[in-house]
């Protein structure tokens, strides 16, 4: 079978990681060469021909231009956009002081404004480009003490519709997935960390129809779809990779 993303340049920022790795994987598998833009060196292992590193703190916005600069001068223009990378903390808004709700929008909302308004330009170039915003179900409900989170995450789903109201006519094409419990090393040490992890884990199953927790690879697999030719007609949509968690109603029985 072809290579769907064969010839497409794209930047995948924290794609060393998580979700991110996962993405990569699959961009990479289907033919896309891939600049993982992020401040910290992924491991080794994912950097290959068709995958590079270029450092850029997201918090930064001449960081963020002269990485999309140093990406399309190196490999001679830009396909597709994965504004993938952000963070995440527990506070009400009790809790959390203005500069922590700052840096929770400078990461997750803020700069993917600046790429992609950094990447728009190029996409003119080419005639047509495709950018894949990474939201959350925590964009469309809540767990306790996320305000800061939740806010950033809806604001990025808002922000994917706009971009593909005002592009679109550019060829300009914007889509968000909202992934909700993906497995990860970041997911493990926070289960691990709690007093009973043995229950949260069964807990945490059950909460899931489908029967299983998320791999990255199971947003890989949509963002490669959202990336190709396959979706030319879909943009401004929001797509839920939950395993069904957020449709299913709780009931208090076992």
């Amino acid at each position: 079978m072809a290579e769907r993303l064969s010839g497409k340049i794209a930047i995948i920022t924290g794609g060393g990681r998580g979700i991110g790795a996962g993405i990569t994987r699959r961009f990479a598998e289907e033919g896309a060469t891939v600049a993982i833009v992020q401040r910290n060196p992924p491991p080794d292992a994912l950097l290959d021909e068709r995958v590079t590193y270029v450092k850029a703190d997201l918090s930064n916005s001449a960081n963020i231009a002269s990485a999309v600069q140093s990406v399309v001068e190196r490999f001679g223009g830009l396909d597709v956009l994965v504004n993938n990378a952000g963070i995440m903390f527990e506070k009400t808004i009790d809790e959390m002081t203005e500069s922590e709700w700052d840096q929770m929008m400078n990461i997750n909302l803020k700069a993917p404004f600046l790429l992609t308004k950094q990447a728009v330009p190029h996409f003119r170039k080419r005639g047509s480009g495709t950018i894949i915003n990474i939201g959350s179900i925590e964009g469309l409900a809540s767990n306790p003490r996320h305000a800061a989170y939740c806010a950033s995450k809806a604001g990025i789903h808002g922000f994917t519709a706009a971009i593909a109201v005002d592009h679109g006519h550019e060829g300009i094409r914007c889509n968000a997935i909202a992934p909700g419990w993906i497995n990860s090393a970041l997911s493990e040490i926070y289960i691990d960390g709690m007093t009973n992890s043995a229950r949260v884990r069964k807990e945490l199953l059950a909460m899931h129809p489908v029967g299983r927790l998320g791999e990255p690879r199971d947003v890989g697999n949509l963002a490669v779809w959202l990336a190709c030719e396959e979706s030319a007609f879909v943009t401004g949509q929001v797509y839920v990779v939950d395993g069904g968690r957020t449709k299913k109603l709780p009931l208090p029985i076992a």
